[in-house]
């Protein structure tokens, strides 16, 4: 299994990733927003075979209400097509993004995800550092990663995501 940044051929087979992995085109149609948008955003795919078979995708977010500006990214979303799931994929995926991520010279890495799941990458719920997400979601689902150890200190406020987020 080969991961590696999306390229332009990419599209459509990260469409039928999305589609295939959650129930409804939501995830799909939030990815084209936010290419569309000009955002920037780092965007991988699993590969075996030349087949696409995994999807993870990292967009920079705003923590208002912190006076320094740290930098974050938002993880969201990650599939995986189902007949490849629980093979390790996306777990490779969510590693090697949060390790590009840290390259990139990113503080923290936010996910609004299953708390069984991501917890096992070191993620932890905000709220332990008095950060909530701008939607209304149980506090353990929302969660948040130091790459910088330390860079949360005394940093609280609310996680904005952009505003392609609003239109799913």
């Amino acid at each position: 299994m080969n991961i590696r940044e999306e390229v332009a051929s990419d599209i459509g087979k990260i469409w039928k990733v999305n589609t295939d992995a959650f129930e409804t085109e939501a995830e799909a149609n939030l990815v084209n927003a936010l290419r569309k948008s000009g955002c920037p955003y780092l965007s991988l795919v699993a590969e075996t075979e030349n087949e696409v078979v995994g999807y993870i995708l990292f967009t920079p977010v705003e923590l208002s209400g912190s006076e320094n500006k740290l930098k974050i990214m938002g993880l969201a979303p990650m599939a995986v097509l189902s007949k490849y799931q629980n093979k390790g994929i996306g777990s490779k995926l969510v590693r090697t993004g949060l390790q590009h991520c840290q390259s990139l010279g990113y503080d923290a890495v936010v996910v609004l995800g299953h708390p069984n799941y991501y917890p096992k990458f070191g993620f932890v719920p905000s709220v332990k550092y008095g950060i909530k997400s701008e939607y209304e979601v149980p506090d353990e689902v929302f969660m948040i990663l130091e790459l910088t150890p330390g860079s949360l200190k005394n940093h609280e406020g609310i996680i904005k995501y952009h505003e392609a987020f609003n239109s799913v």
